[in-house]
């Protein structure tokens, strides 16, 4: 009958014969979750360190991307610089090219012309021989 007094003024006992303002039931759900929320708030804890080191590694790896895209982005120019020199090389090549013709076409002009004055200087030799 006591206990229902105390009880109605909002008074309890614990376990331990302890005078408690909450009761026992309530009491316990709060120390349970009490402790639930601890464990929530280590395993937050735990999580935020898990995402810190997640994002270290995410840099590190966008930081080695970069790097690897610069020396992409350096090789593609070198290679187009180095098409533009051959194209250059080519084309010197090729102006080269009709230059040697141009005189190996004007040798043979000159060949044929000197063939033929030789020709003509043999047959003047010849007659001018035959006339004596």
């Amino acid at each position: 009958m006591a206990d229902e007094a105390l009880a109605k003024a909002g008074l309890h006992f614990d376990e331990l014969n302890k005078v408690r303002v909450l009761e026992p039931e309530i009491a316990g759900q709060t120390t349970e979750l009490k402790e639930e929320c601890k464990e929530f708030v280590e395993k937050i804890a735990e999580f935020q360190k898990i995402v810190g080191s997640f994002i270290d590694v995410v840099d590190k790896v966008a930081k080695e991307v970069e790097k690897e895209k610069m020396k992409a982005i350096g090789s593609r120019n070198l290679l187009k610089s180095i098409a533009k020199q051959r194209e250059a090389q080519q084309q010197q090549l090729q102006a080269l090219i009709a230059e040697k013709k141009t005189q190996l076409e004007r040798y043979r002009m000159q060949y044929n012309s000197l063939m033929k004055e030789e020709a003509e200087q043999t047959e003047f030799i010849e007659q001018f021989i035959l006339q004596k």
